[in-house]
Order: C-alpha cells, then structure tokens, then sequence
C-alpha cells in the first residue's frame, strides 16, 4: 500500500486580509490639491499680465 501523506481533499484556502464587502467608490469631489493648483495658476496669471501691462505702458510713455 503507498503512504499517503497528502490528503485526499485540498485544504480549504485562507480567507484573504483584505476581503471588504464590495463598495462601489465614487468620487464626489476633485481632490484638495487641484484647487489649490489652480488658485496658483490664477494668481501667477493675473500678476504676469499685470508685469507685462507696466512693461507696455512704460514703453509707451518714452
């Protein structure tokens, strides 16, 4: 008769650490640091406009 040292059935597999009930993830709101990009932008545009309109303007009045 051969030794049978592996089952005759398959352990049954571990639970998984990670096993959440399923939740379907929707984002509600753009994520923080996109606002704050675009008050950069925003900021950093309407200072370049200004620098450039000092620029014309003293380049008119020679």
């Amino acid at each position: 008769m051969p030794d049978q040292s592996i089952p005759a059935t398959p352990p049954a597999p571990e639970p998984l650490s990670e096993a959440v009930p399923a939740r379907k993830y929707v984002e509600n709101k753009p994520p923080r640091g996109l606002y704050v990009r675009v008050f950069i932008y925003v900021i950093a545009t309407h200072v370049l406009l200004a620098m450039m309109s000092l620029v014309v303007i003293a380049a008119n009045s020679r």
